[in-house]
């Protein structure tokens, strides 16, 4: 099954920016997990809520044969049980984008909660 894509909140620059509702963590989402279209890692920031009874993981998956730091391996965040929340990012190009400009982002068995993928703009 295709991952789920999910797209950018865009962060403004000196501005503020509503709390986004986020993609709801469902058993799709567990399943297939999610990709981020145009990734622009070194932008990307990750906000997970977990809404399960325990703390459940978030693995962002190193790169394909693009990516020459992905021998450096997936990263793995725990993310604290019910009502937890967790920024993961900003990442490296060199070790976690995919073929395509896209980042792979799945979840532990029995997560629930939200994702919002958050860019953070660029320096002025």
């Amino acid at each position: 099954m295709p991952r789920t894509a999910v797209t950018y909140s865009q962060l403004v620059p000196n501005g503020g920016l509503a709390e986004p509702a986020g993609t709801t963590i469902n058993p799709t989402l567990v399943t297939n997990g999610v990709v981020v279209e145009g990734a622009d890692p070194e932008r990307t920031l990750l906000r997970v809520a977990n809404t399960s009874t325990g703390a459940k993981t978030v693995t962002v998956r190193a790169g394909d044969g693009t990516a020459w730091m992905a021998g450096q391996g997936d990263l793995a965040v725990s993310v604290a049980s019910e009502t937890g929340v967790s920024y993961i990012g900003p990442f490296t190009s060199a070790r976690f984008q995919q073929t395509g400009t896209k980042l792979h982002v799945d979840f532990a068995s029995g997560t629930t909660g939200t994702i919002t993928v958050l860019k953070l703009p660029k320096a002025y």
